[in-house]
């Protein structure tokens, strides 16, 4: 009988054995079945010039890797290595070889293999062979300026019309400084495009170059040959009155920024500050969209006089700065043309257009803007009422709005400002007729000749 006990408990510690050996293996990081994790960032496009970046990831970490570019002709390894202290994360840039660029072959895959330390699949570990298909493209877009403006004002606006052609292009704009970008819409014929350019005021020079990256990562740049012309603006020292003070504080009740502030200085300080600011940052949004897949086939715009009659109160570009009593408060840039006729005057834009905002904006008070297409934007301020809503399709000498006092305005009177693609530019080039012949009717005239020649 004791035997057969003996021999019942031996099976039994066997079977826990084998069953806790087996639960060991199952859940033991040193056995983990999961193979390595491998990632590249680069698309499926490869100009074999920029280095891939790979990277290979393991829970119980890479003891090996191999990388290989396999062509049509030949394979040839670009890096192998055995991890003398294993890695859980590995990040490889890896460049080709320098026979590579001489390569004829449209298509290449890269082939990454790699090997984990764990003692799963008998001790062997987890391995992982992962390919990559690139298309070969070592052409950089083709660029090439077709007609542009003669000449660029500080504060003023230009046009250029480029061709840009490259079967994988994948971004096109206009790079102008300070990291800004214009977004350039097709023109005419396949294969063409148009854009608006913009010196801002407070910018001391200006330079525009035509940028396109095809999605192979090659990118081609062309100068557009622009004379610049660096006008003056005027800087005026204003000391504010008491005066002025008292009337900033009667029109700061209307503003929430200025509420609970009593001191008519730090009043003025917020208005002309922070109030600003945020409110021509809406204006700067609204006026930066451009549908870039749109196609312009002409542009037609007359002279702007919105305001019939009406007498010129304060120019664009004025440098402002204000003090009391000696002391520095603040300052200011006036992005817009002041015009005053009767009191509450119909305002009536000579082009049509699309309403893009049409309420309340801060200092500019009751603010339609409208957008003309190909970036150019108009913003009418200080209204006393508005005619017309978000998404309404103005037509020309169609009454948009009254002028009036709201916002921070001292008297009746229109604000009227112009933008490109989100920076205000000198009206007075939009109110001449003159100006817009040369600058953008006989450009595009001249754009349509040479393409059709083509």
């Amino acid at each position: 009988m004791r035997k057969k006990n003996n021999g019942s408990f031996g099976l039994l510690l066997g079977l826990v054995i084998v069953i806790g050996g087996a639960l060991f293996v199952y859940f033991s990081s040193m056995f983990e079945r999961n193979a390595p994790v491998v990632t590249m960032s680069t698309s499926e496009y490869w100009n074999l010039k920029k280095p891939l970046d790979i990277k290979i990831e393991d829970e119980s970490g890479i003891k090996s890797y191999k990388i290989t570019m396999k062509s049509a002709k030949e394979s040839k390894t670009l890096q192998y290595e055995q991890l003398i202290t294993p890695e859980k994360s590995l990040s490889l840039t890896v460049k080709p070889p320098r026979s590579a660029y001489t390569m004829k072959e449209q298509n290449i895959k890269i082939i990454v293999e790699a090997n984990d330390v764990s003692k799963w699949n008998f001790l062997e570990g987890n391995s992982v062979r992962k390919v990559f298909t690139f298309i070969i493209d070592k052409k950089r877009p083709q660029l090439s300026i077709v007609s542009n403006s003669y000449k660029i004002s500080r504060g003023g606006s230009a046009l250029v019309i480029f061709r840009a052609i490259d079967k994988n292009l994948k971004d096109l704009y206009i790079e102008g400084d300070n990291g800004k970008k214009f977004i350039p819409q097709p023109f005419y014929k396949d294969g063409y495009y148009i854009s608006l350019l913009a010196w801002p005021v407070k910018a001391d020079s200006f330079k525009a170059t035509v940028v396109a990256t095809d999605l192979a990562g090659n990118v081609a740049k062309s100068y557009i040959p622009l004379y610049l012309k660096n006008r003056a603006y005027k800087v005026s020292k204003i000391n504010i009155s008491e005066k002025f003070l008292q009337k900033t504080a009667n029109l700061a009740d209307q503003f929430p920024e200025t509420q609970g502030e009593t001191d008519p200085l730090e009043q003025f300080k917020i208005l002309n500050g922070a109030v600003r600011t945020q409110n021509e940052e809406l204006i700067h949004k609204l006026s930066s969209v451009v549908d870039k897949d749109e196609k312009i086939n002409n542009f037609k715009i007359n002279h702007m006089h919105p305001l019939k009659n009406a007498a010129l109160v304060a120019r664009f570009g004025d440098h402002r700065k204000y003090y009391y009593k000696g002391d520095y408060l603040s300052e200011s840039y006036h992005l817009g043309l002041d015009l005053a006729s009767n009191a509450m005057a119909a305002i009536k834009p000579q082009n049509s257009g699309k309403v893009v905002f049409a309420d309340f904006n801060g200092l500019y008070g009751n603010m339609p803007m409208i957008s003309h297409g190909l970036g150019l934007y108009t913003i009418y301020g200080h209204c006393s009422s508005i005619k017309v809503n978000v998404g309404d399709e103005i037509t020309k000498n169609q009454i948009i709005a009254n002028t009036g006092t709201t916002g921070y305005a001292m008297g009746d009177h229109l604000h009227f400002g112009v933008l490109v693609q989100g920076i205000e530019v000198r009206p007075q080039e939009w109110m001449d007729r003159q100006w817009i012949k040369l600058n953008i009717t006989n450009v595009i005239k001249s754009a349509k000749k040479i393409i059709n020649r083509d």
